[in-house]
């Protein structure tokens, strides 16, 4: 019996920024025209989800 896949992890997914993955951490410095470094402090200050931390971002 095999399980049928579903999108809900990667819906899931699309909603945390994982620091340590660089190239999500690539993805939202060139998306919020700011450097790495700073995309991982927002994560650190506010968490890995990607609204707070292009909000975060967006203050700055």
């Amino acid at each position: 019996m095999s399980k049928e896949q579903t999108s809900r992890g990667r819906a899931q997914d699309r909603r945390q920024v994982a620091a340590g993955q660089d190239h999500e951490v690539r993805y939202e410095a060139e998306k919020m025209d700011v450097s790495k470094d700073e995309v991982r402090e927002a994560v650190k200050s506010e968490g890995n989800s990607r609204k707070k931390v292009e909000r975060k971002l967006s203050e700055d």
